[in-house]
């Protein structure tokens, strides 16, 4: 048996006990046990919290190829002693050659034009330098590893890349890269091997992000703009930098939540929503009442539609202090009537609406010295682009859907065009994400964060709810049924709204007047402090795996 095998068989071990997992003194926690085993293997090197995230994500980008990357981008939270807590943004930027009218109506975002300049070897490479404990090559290699002696497939992984194969022509890249040799559909349990991305990897590895953003990886993904209508020049990867900035501060429940600042609305979403629950008294409402439902489905309205009117790109727009505030949140509590919906419509405003006919993976990292990350990072799509650098073996997102396509055009179905996201070159879109660190008395007690677009602050928010206002465990507050309320469109999409058992909580809140339509939502995989060590909430939903001591 490969070293690879043995790991996925005991993180599967690890990760089957639905009593949830416990950890002494480190863990880390994600999608993939295989991404999670080569990342605590970091930490018993004696690498710290950072150098495991570095670890984690670059494996996810071979095993968790939906999401985990080094075509896209995200942003790093970390926090610990002795230190000021900070966000590395890498988030994708708009190429030089975008324009603010680039996009016609019927164009799609799975084309080469919809990637923006990825930024994840750049944000990994920056959180080495500022915080890395062994050396890079060091933190590289396990990915580079896996993708070239090949790792045993499981089953979300084989089903999705099924799906999407055969979706593709199949001379394209894509095939080349990541279909079966032979032919055929994986089946799980199948040994893949990503040659292309592991010499990919490997010049990574060896030169850092200029083995990325110059050289011939950099010639490859030119090549492939030119070849597919992309736009991504030499000069936006020789530009592309990612930034350091300050987490903001959100206060809940005695503790203090560690958020992220625009250009991700997650923070600011999160602030208002956990607000405005607190306001309304939420907790003194049964978890699953009508009342508690009905609370936070009009608190998610009103944020997001605040995100709507205000975020963006803090280097191209103005953010308004106040979307920070409690007080703001208070005000926009007030507006919200306990006994009936309130149309979405009513709270546009100056926002002229016209009335017409996503993937990303988070993972929690905690060392024994105190430290700890909370990383969220996407393609856009699942797939994101679904172009693949030809030779290079990596997938190219598809992040330039989060800008605002169309001036002034903010419709019922979810297409927003206020001002403040509209594209621009070497603009950052507006994103969702939400990694989150949480804090009681100066020290770190939680990490969370989640995928799922504009989901994810509603997903984070429900997390910390469950947690800390209901008392739930780790696992129970990960576990929990989750509803988002996005503005528009109009609807809760609630994760029980076909579960005959929910039937009559879902009516009722039909006739509050609210649409209710169903989906699941999020990934949530979390760590949080007990009894000195650290407990794992595996989130199911998807697949899952903790690894640590």
């Amino acid at each position: 048996m490969t070293a690879t095998f043995l790991a996925l068989l005991t993180c599967i071990a690890l990760s089957s006990q639905s009593e949830g997992v416990s950890f002494r003194q480190e863990a880390v926690v994600s999608v993939c046990p295989i991404a999670s085993k080569e990342g605590a293997a970091i930490l018993r090197r004696g690498g710290n919290a950072v150098d495991a995230a570095i670890t984690t994500a670059l494996v996810l980008a071979v095993t968790h190829p939906a999401a985990g990357n080094i075509g896209g981008g995200g942003f790093m939270l970390v926090d610990g002693p002795g230190r000021e807590p900070e966000v590395i943004d890498y988030r994708e930027t708009a190429p030089g050659a975008a324009s603010l009218r680039m996009f016609q109506p019927g164009d799609g975002g799975r084309t080469a034009k919809a990637s923006g300049v990825p930024g994840t070897v750049a944000g990994l490479a920056m959180s080495h330098r500022r915080h890395g404990s062994l050396p890079w090559r060091d933190l590289v290699e396990p990915a580079v590893r896996v993708a070239r002696d090949g790792f045993v497939s499981y089953k979300p992984l084989v089903d999705s890349l099924n799906s999407v194969l055969a979706s593709v022509s199949p001379n394209s890249a894509f095939q080349k890269a990541y279909g079966k040799p032979g032919g055929g559909k994986w089946v799980t349990g199948d040994t893949m091997v990503f040659a292309d991305l592991a010499n990919t990897l490997k010049a990574i590895a060896q030169e850092g992000e200029a083995g990325f953003y110059s050289g011939g990886v950099a010639r490859a993904i030119v090549s492939e703009m030119q070849r597919s209508g992309g736009l991504i020049s030499l000069e936006d990867l020789a530009g592309y930098r990612a930034i350091v900035r300050e987490p903001i501060k959100i206060q809940y429940k005695q503790h203090e939540i560690l958020a992220l600042p625009p250009p991700s609305s997650g923070g600011a979403c999160l602030a208002l929503i956990l607000g405005m629950a607190d306001e309304e008294g939420l907790e003194k409402n049964p978890r699953d009442s009508v009342v508690a439902l009905h609370l936070l489905a009009e608190s998610m309205r009103r944020a997001f539609r605040e995100r709507a009117r205000h975020l963006g790109d803090p280097a191209f727009a103005p953010i308004p202090g106040f979307l920070f505030e409690r007080e703001y949140a208070r005000g926009l509590a007030k507006g919200i009537n306990r006994a009936q919906a309130t149309p979405s419509i009513d709270l546009a405003g100056d926002i002229p609406v016209v009335l017409e006919t996503e993937h990303t993976t988070h993972f929690s990292v905690a060392d024994a010295k105190g430290m700890v990350v909370s990383n969220t990072y996407t393609l856009e799509d699942s797939y994101g682009s679904r172009v693949v650098v030809a030779g290079a073996g990596f997938i190219l997102n598809n992040e330039m859907q989060d800008f605002n396509w169309f001036p002034g055009k903010t419709d019922t179905k979810g297409r927003i065009g206020t001002s403040a996201n509209l594209i621009s070159p070497g603009k950052r879109m507006l994103s969702s994400q939400c990694p989150v660190i949480v804090r009681r008395d100066g020290k770190a007690v939680g990490v969370s964060g989640s995928p799922g677009g504009r989901t994810i602050p509603s997903t984070v928010a429900q997390v910390l709810i469950n947690k800390l206002a209901y008392g739930m465990t780790i696992e129970d507050a990960v576990a929990h049924p989750r509803l988002h309320h996005g503005w528009f469109p109009d609807e809760i999409r609630f994760e029980k709204s076909a579960d005959p058992r929910w039937a009559d909580t879902v009516e009722a809140l039909r006739r509050l007047g609210h649409k209710v339509t169903g989906r699941s939502q999020g990934d949530a995989h979390s760590l949080w402090r007990e009894g000195g060590g650290w407990r794992a909430g595996i989130d199911r939903r998807i697949a899952g795996g903790a690894s640590g001591q």
